[in-house]
């Protein structure tokens, strides 16, 4: 980037406002006229008003005529003093938005035959070159863009340019800035330039797979790429890479299955990768040994290099996560992609921020970034060109990749429209496509009745939120490592316990309902963030044996899996995973990071109840009911004394007509009475017997501590 030597500043903030700053120590910061000169016409400026602001004298002026973003302007004062007239705030007006909105869904570059073609949208450059290289990198040509209508700048070269590399030199408010192109395809190692490929070459048929049919019917497994096959004993052969994640057959010590095939076996619906686009953090080419989750993004159009087995190659990386996604589905599976549009990685540095500078992210009163997400920058997600953006991102995976379902990564800070513009893209494109988020409340400057938010959940119907309410009030706060949660048998959440498990839709305390629907829930105690569930529950029992300890971790679990909404389990959380007490893993090596599959053996009771556990759940119906309105007519509470839980459902549609469910945290037993004793045993602390006839021939059950009972009736 080059910058010019400026005496003062001036900025087109409104489309007929100039801010002017004149340090103190430029003529004391005083001048009594300024004129905006274009060629030889110098017209004098309004000035409306000044004030001191930080070593400055700033001014207001007005202009009596439309400013033309294909010129270049300066600013001149009584002194013949000179800068250039840069393109401010006007950029985040909406009389912007409306003058440069572009509908085309051609940016980018395009293979056309023999003629390679390239589009920028890029309104305020007075200047836009593409730099070509060749395949090995060289330097090969540079060529003038032209600009075209709202911005858009274009260049036809008639030539096929597969495999070259390429860049944009945009020269904004005098400055040029080399940037890569956001709507690539293709990048070289650790994203330094964008690479011509032509799409069609890596295409693969589109999945088949059974309907599916409602999001309650889903039971997301979320994992990390490297994570899910790096341990020595993964049965993997391409661990840590997108072929390994799709490797099947795959099995550790004594047999045991491992990867996708045991996620098969294991009955879950989805599996949720955390981010596969472009990020920091790992250098793609040398051994691979950085670590990091994902959440720096790059280029957002561009699957991660450093789970390729040749980041050099621009095509394998593209490949080879089309052949994962490929082999999942082929396993009856769904893939989840985690989607970062919420912020950039550095957003001086980002190619939005050279392009337009200011015009994606947002900026506080004060004019400075937002940082809402924690790390220095919020995308500005209510603006046309960014919503545009990240609907032609969503739409090439979808189209190009076949994902099933995104979770977005930071929900709050992304704006009720664009989400919901997504929704109904995302349906036009595929169908039973999950779209699921984080909504938490983040401080950024969008208008809180705007954000995509939990608590803006009415105007995000069909979009499902991670309950945090149902995480604390199970597990305990997740903020507060001690915290005791309802499983633990902390009786403070007995009644958020018993609405929470009801789909958090006002069941039992109607002042407290957190959604409308209970498809809106996304339920879980456990994710890549913030401690295990596993090591949470070592902080709050330091001195208590491990089979309590598991007990308490499966009936946690199990309730997530029981109870109304969208379950979510983490990769590992079926053999109590641990993270040796990390509580922010994100870029901890492989021997915190890595899913342990030794566990998995060495814990495969509680494998088998979980499996066991999710099959009731997908064999009843009455634990993933549609609506509000068919929980209140089928689920019922049964009284019972503090701290033991219990529902009771109609189940019409099952060969079951009635579930009992019972909860017990406590560490003592319970016995309660049944109506008749033509009851069957479907779970209880020890196993499930689903596909057994175990009939209960007394009127008396007895809930054991820290357990769970479920009574059917034919």
């Amino acid at each position: 980037m080059y910058a010019m030597e400026r005496p003062f500043l001036a900025y087109l903030d409104e489309m007929n406002i100039v801010t002017i700053l004149l340090p103190n120590d430029y003529h004391n910061g005083i001048s009594t006229s300024f004129f905006l000169s274009c060629g030889l016409q110098y017209i004098p400026l309004e000035i409306k008003e000044k004030h001191p602001i930080e070593h400055h004298m700033k001014y207001i002026c007005a202009i009596s005529f439309v400013i033309s973003f294909e010129k270049t302007y300066w600013i001149l004062d009584e002194f013949e003093g000179k800068t250039d007239l840069q393109f401010g705030a006007v950029i985040r007006t909406e009389v912007f938005d409306e003058l440069f909105f572009y509908e085309g869904n051609d940016l980018g570059v395009q293979c056309l035959g023999k003629k390679t073609q390239f589009k920028l949208w890029a309104p305020t450059a007075a200047k836009v070159d593409l730099n070509l290289y060749s395949p090995s990198g060289d330097f090969s040509e540079s060529f003038s863009m032209k600009r075209e209508e709202k911005g858009v700048w274009t260049a036809y070269i008639h030539k096929d340019l597969e495999y070259y590399q390429y860049t944009f030199l945009v020269c904004v408010n005098q400055e040029f800035s080399e940037a890569v192109d956001p709507y690539a395809k293709a990048v070289t190692p650790n994203g330094e330039r964008g690479v011509v490929v032509k799409m069609e070459k890596t295409h693969l048929p589109k999945p088949i797979l059974q309907s599916f049919e409602h999001p309650v019917d889903a039971v997301i497994y979320e994992t990390h790429i490297r994570d899910f096959t790096i341990h020595p004993n993964s049965g993997v052969k391409h661990k840590g890479l997108y072929l390994g994640a799709g490797e099947k057959k795959t099995s550790g010590i004594f047999n045991q299955l491992t990867g996708l095939s045991y996620l098969k076996d294991l009955g879950i619906t989805h599996i949720e990768f955390l981010p596969f686009h472009d990020f920091a953090g790992v250098d793609e080419v040398n051994d691979k040994n950085e670590y990091n989750w994902g959440y720096n993004p790059v280029h957002f159009n561009v699957p991660e290099g450093s789970y390729s087995t040749d980041p050099v190659n621009p095509y394998t990386r593209i490949r080879e996560i089309k052949q994962c996604i490929e082999q999942i589905h082929k396993a009856s599976l769904r893939v989840i992609m985690d989607a970062v549009y919420n912020h950039v990685y550095q957003r001086e540095q980002s190619h939005f921020e050279k392009i337009v500078p200011g015009y994606y992210f947002r900026h506080n009163e004060f004019g400075l970034p937002s940082n809402g997400t924690g790390v220095g920058n919020d995308i500005a997600s209510e603006r046309k060109m960014v919503r545009k953006y990240i609907l032609d991102s969503i739409r090439f995976w979808i189209n190009e990749y076949h994902i099933d379902g995104i979770r977005f990564d930071l929900m709050g800070i992304m704006d009720v429209d664009t989400i919901n513009e997504i929704k109904e893209m995302c349906d036009s494109l595929s169908d039973g496509m999950l779209l699921v988020g984080e909504g938490w409340t983040l401080n950024t400057p969008l208008p809180e009745n705007k954000k995509a938010t939990i608590l803006n959940q009415a105007n995000l119907p069909e979009i499902g939120q991670f309950n945090d309410l149902f995480r604390d009030s199970i597990k305990g706060s997740t903020f507060n490592l001690y915290d005791k949660g309802y499983a633990f048998g902390n009786e403070h959440y007995f009644e958020m316990a018993k609405e929470v498990i009801a789909g958090s839709i006002g069941f039992h305390m109607s002042k407290n309902a957190l959604f409308k629907e209970p498809f809106q829930s996304v339920n879980y105690v456990e994710c890549h963030d913030n401690h295990t569930l596993w090591d949470k529950i070592c902080s709050c029992f330091p001195n208590e044996d491990e089979s309590l300890l598991m007990k308490y971790h499966r009936l946690a679990t199990s309730i997530v899996l029981l109870s109304q909404g969208i379950p979510f389990l983490h990769s590992g959380q079926e053999f109590f995973r641990t993270k040796s007490g990390i509580g922010n893993s994100y870029k901890s090596p492989d021997i915190i990071n890595q899913l342990d599959w030794d566990r998995k053996w060495k814990y495969s009771k509680n494998v088998e109840y979980m499996k066991g556990i999710i099959k009731l759940r997908k064999t009843l119906p009455c634990f993933r009911m549609r609506s509000k309105k068919e929980i209140c007519e089928n689920m019922v509470e049964i009284e019972l004394p503090s701290p033991i839980i219990g529902f009771s459902y109609r189940n019409p549609s099952s060969i079951f007509f009635k579930i009992h469910f019972y909860i017990n945290p406590s560490l003592v037993k319970y016995s309660i009475n049944v109506d008749t004793d033509d009851w069957y045993l479907l779970a209880d602390e020890h196993s499930t017997y689903l596909n057994t006839n175990h009939s209960i021939s007394a009127k008396e059950i007895v809930l054991e501590p820290v357990s769970l009972t479920i009574l059917g009736k034919k």
